[in-house]
């Protein structure tokens, strides 16, 4: 299984469209994950034309968004379980927030996003991964987005970094 993870896409204000390195992948995600900051529930359904759309809202998204959307997703894909959160809030880091928000629940893998600095870590049996954003950058070198393939119950993460939007 193929699922492409992005967040943070903030369109149309940071881009008007998604990035072709990022439709390549898309054309062939068996699902697709999404850690907040759509903006707009265009964005939203334009992305379930490829596959099926988990995703969260964040802490831009509109009413609209806040609507269709949960704060937070616990996803079970074959025998591992997964959180999505956006991991915006206040005090702590982004990636303290992430974890505190699945710490009762038996989780193999937590994805957020809010910061646009991709992350992938090991806390004890917990991967933690933050695909970056694939529209705004802020200051990191590239762009990114992220991938995960699980097959018999493991997880591979990687990330795919590129310089422009277009």
């Amino acid at each position: 299984m193929k699922i492409v993870i992005l967040g943070d896409t903030h369109i149309p204000k940071r881009a008007k469209h998604f990035p072709k390195r990022l439709l390549t992948e898309l054309k062939t995600a068996d699902a697709i994950i999404h850690t907040g900051d759509f903006q707009t529930i265009d964005v939203y359904n334009d992305l379930r034309v490829f596959a099926p759309v988990h995703g969260v809202i964040g802490n831009v998204d509109s009413e609209e968004l806040q609507q269709v959307l949960p704060s937070s997703l616990l996803l079970p894909f074959d025998d591992v379980m997964i959180g999505v959160t956006h991991g915006h809030g206040k005090g702590k880091t982004t990636e303290k927030r992430a974890l505190l928000a699945f710490e009762h629940e038996q989780v193999d893998a937590i994805i957020f996003g809010h910061s646009h600095i991709p992350v992938h870590k090991q806390i004890g049996d917990i991967t933690l991964f933050n695909p970056g954003s694939a529209t705004d950058k802020r200051r990191e070198k590239q762009f990114s987005f992220g991938l995960l393939y699980i097959q018999k119950n493991t997880l591979h993460f990687e990330h795919v970094f590129y310089d422009s939007k277009d």
